[in-house]
């Protein structure tokens, strides 16, 4: 299974897992049969607010699953709309939420817990 990581830098399993999906400098692609490592920049991190195309953003690549702290509603529902489950991520690196990712301990991400901007209000779940 091929699982995409938001992240503040490009450091392997040692990055940073960032907190918003879209605006994330980095990824990070885990491939958890065999531990192989891809990374990329965000080719869409400067998007207009609700505008995020995520597989743009991850150049095309096709994940089975993505673990970030925070993600739009239009974002969620594009991913899923395309089969890839969205979990919802806990502060640290890649490799930790890694091993929650593979003992069954980080949780789907569901639509209660979705961005709705920053501006007039607006907030995030994970703030």
């Amino acid at each position: 299974m091929k699982i995409c990581f938001p992240t503040e830098d490009l450091k392997g399993l040692q990055s940073e897992v960032y907190g918003h999906f879209g605006s994330a400098p980095g990824f990070v692609i885990v491939e958890t049969d065999t531990f192989e490592v891809d990374e990329i920049k965000n080719g869409n991190q400067h998007h207009a607010q609700g505008m995020c195309q995520p597989m743009l953003a991850l150049g095309g690549r096709k994940v089975d699953g993505v673990v970030v702290g925070g993600i739009g509603m239009g974002a969620l529902m594009k991913l899923q709309a395309q089969g890839v489950t969205v979990f919802r991520a806990m502060q640290g690196t890649v490799q930790e939420n890694l091993d929650m990712i593979l003992n069954g301990k980080l949780p789907r991400f569901s639509a209660e817990h979705t961005c709705r901007g920053h501006q007039d209000g607006g907030g995030c779940a994970h703030h």
